[in-house]
């Protein structure tokens, strides 16, 4: 079976919030049964004798159901409002620390740096990283609603105990979560098994007081009042165990498939299986349970590994078992790791696993450890919707879509060159709040005169971070002209995680600042609108909203496909004949042979531009790639792709959710 796409992942990971409910609501309903089923016991001589359906829609019947599902859902409402500020709140719940972006700890400088060639290859921003300071398991997990907000939780086991390729193979396991959805789905599923667990939590502090107040009460009958109490508490915790074993049950359901993706996905970024593989054959020995937070099993689900210790492991576990999981990596992985073991430590406590005997043959996920074509050029071949066969090649023609979502070989040497041609006083003030924003408004002015430059700057009002700053752009101004207009995006996603530090008001102060520097010549450029629009979608208000399915065809949006392939057309094309052309090659995907294609537009505006990408970004996932293909055919029919057609490529994927790796300029 081909290992799923990423918009097949993600449709996947939208129904599985719907299996969520489901499962959810199931729980619900059996623990408000079960609560009846004590209630019904406890009043049954004050109720004649009802039979247990008759209590059920009596006044107590009712009174305890109603209750129930009253705490539940509030439980899980309180946790959800309290997970509302996304990644960091959940870093910070379980005692996690910020890394510093300019630490000087080498273990940590080497995760830093794996990260930041991850998120500049695949073309998301950096996560904002943390370290779980006391726990010696190895263990990692990413948190938040959007990928442009999340965050990296790894242990500090993690960052000691595992060498470079293995840290590797784990944090490309977890950029896949970032890009399947699964990141959201997780935080939502923390809420939900709050209130699925609030129940047994009322159990055990209504047992817990009536031994404490029974010790002191003594024979009476308050003591027997408090005995009563203790016997309906010790009903409720055992249903709690009811809940428990619901909320274990729906964290397998949704996660073992999910973990296996995933390391499907960390071969395939990666190239590399022995560095998942290695990862997983270490927590197999040493372990990666959470011992120093109260909520390892609440996030048992979003762990690279199990995170608690658990009964019944082979129904209730979130995760494939270790020896499945490096066997479906690449048969026979086990046992040469074994050996390899055995051979450099010979009295070491093996890990055993159930693992087939060696044999030669190609990893378990098809094709996962295959090379990535590299950046499609002209020379790609045609993309869907648009029909021509591609050029005879060994290697078969990949789509532009084929790229969203992953890392291949030629973007991961690219990340690479542009992380060591970076001065370091250029990348070090990126990690500063000021630097960043001095990084925002530099690239705006970087090809104007300096009187020029001086002139645009006075615009900006004084403030501490967010003003005008010469001696910060003195440094930056030239780092940028020598290193190129191509990784202007690139400098950017580095930037991210310092501008997400800015509060709300600095964040709308950025934007403003930035939007008057671009009005001052009175003409906006791609670049220009690509910046103000990806900083608009990454620090504004709606950042970290989740857009919600709104189309399921693209009948609903055809207004806006016109106005995007109208301009994509006219940035891939030199003359209007030539625009036409392209644009009816563009349109013609999606609409039927006997509709009118309405002509190329002579004008689109940037708010027409804003408006029709926040349409299509509203579409079903499955119907996003033709609409990439169609622009990346406009960008690269002429055979090259221009730093402006990759700017507004790069526009395009950003405000559809589509991260996208970086393109041949």
């Amino acid at each position: 079976m081909a290992h799923p796409g990423f918009f097949q992942r993600q449709a996947h990971a939208r129904r599985n919030t719907s299996l969520l409910v489901f499962l959810f609501l199931t729980a619900v309903a059996f623990i408000t049964l079960a609560v009846c089923l004590v209630g019904y016991f406890v009043t049954r001589s004050e109720s004649s004798g009802l039979a247990f359906h008759h209590w059920l829609l009596s006044n107590h019947g009712l009174l305890t159901a109603v209750t129930v599902v009253t705490l539940i859902v509030l439980g899980s409402l309180l946790r959800w409002v309290d997970l509302a500020g996304g990644g960091d709140r959940v870093a910070k719940m379980v005692g996690a620390r910020p890394i510093d972006p300019d630490t000087r700890d080498s273990d940590e400088r080497k995760l830093r740096n794996i990260v930041e060639e991850m998120a500049i290859a695949s073309g998301v921003s950096v996560p904002e990283l943390y370290v779980m300071d006391q726990e010696t398991g190895i263990n990692a997990f990413v948190a938040g609603y959007t990928p442009g907000e999340a965050v990296m939780v790894v242990t500090h086991g993690a960052i000691t105990q595992l060498s470079r390729d293995e840290l590797q193979g784990v944090v490309a396991h977890e950029f896949s979560h970032i890009f399947n959805g699964d990141m959201r789905l997780n935080v939502r599923l923390i809420a939900l098994l709050a209130g699925i667990l609030m129940i047994g939590q009322i159990g055990g502090f209504l047992l817990r007081a009536s031994f404490y107040r029974g010790h002191r009460v003594g024979r009476s009958r308050d003591g027997r009042a408090q005995a009563a109490m203790g016997i309906i508490g010790l009903a409720l915790f055992v249903i709690g165990y009811v809940g428990v074993f619901f909320g274990r049950l729906i964290q397998a359901a949704v996660s073992r498939q999910r973990e296996m993706l995933a390391d499907a996905s960390s071969v395939q970024f990666t190239r590399n299986p022995e560095g998942i593989a290695g990862a997983l054959f270490k927590i197999g020995m040493k372990g990666g349970f959470l011992d120093t937070t109260s909520h390892a099993s609440d996030m048992n689900h979003m762990c690279f590994g199990e995170s608690a210790r658990m009964k019944f492991t082979s129904l209730l576990a979130s995760h494939p078992p270790i020896d499945e999981r490096i066997d479906a990596i690449q048969p026979g992985m086990l046992a040469r790791l074994r050996s390899r073991l055995r051979d450099t430590e010979p009295g070491a406590d093996l890990y055993r696993g159930s693992g087939p005997a060696p044999e030669a043959g190609a990893s378990g996920f098809t094709g996962a450890a295959a090379d990535i074509l590299g950046p499609v050029t002209g020379r790609s071949g045609r993309t869907s919707p648009l029909a021509s066969s591609p050029e005879k090649s060994l290697k078969p023609a990949r789509k532009f879509s084929d790229q969203v979502g992953t890392i291949n070989r030629q973007s991961e040497d690219f990340a690479m060159r542009f992380l060591k041609r970076l001065p370091a006083t250029f990348r070090n003030l990126l990690y500063t709040r000021a630097g960043a924003a001095q990084l925002c408004y530099a690239m705006l002015i970087s090809e104007l005169p300096r009187p020029q430059q001086t002139e645009r700057l006075s615009l900006l009002p004084a403030h501490p971070v967010l003003g005008s700053q010469p001696d910060l752009l003195e440094k930056l101004l030239p780092a940028l002209k020598t290193i190129g207009d191509g990784v202007r995006f690139p400098a950017l996603e580095l930037a991210m995680p310092a501008l997400r530090k800015l509060d709300p008001e600095e964040r709308e102060m950025l934007i403003t600042n930035v939007q008057k520097l671009v009005a001052a010549d009175n003409r906006v450029t791609l670049f220009e609108l690509a910046l103000t629009s990806f900083l608009s979608r990454h620090l504004g208000d709606e950042a970290a909203r989740v857009v919600p399915v709104r189309y399921k065809s693209y009948k609903p949006v055809m207004p806006a496909l016109q106005r995007l392939l109208s301009l994509m057309a006219r940035a891939g094309s030199g003359s209007q004949a030539d625009a036409e052309k392209l644009y009816r090659e563009a349109m013609a995907g999606f609409m039927n042979a006997r509709d009118a294609v309405e002509p190329v537009l002579e004008k689109v505006t940037m708010r027409q531009l804003r408006e029709a990408l926040t349409a299509l970004n509203g579409l079903s996932p499955l119907l996003k790639p033709a609409i990439i293909d169609a622009c990346g055919h406009c960008i690269t029919r002429d055979g090259k792709v221009e730093t402006r057609e990759y700017e507004l490529m790069r526009l395009v994927a950003d405000q559809m959710d589509c991260p996208m790796p970086p393109l041949a300029v």
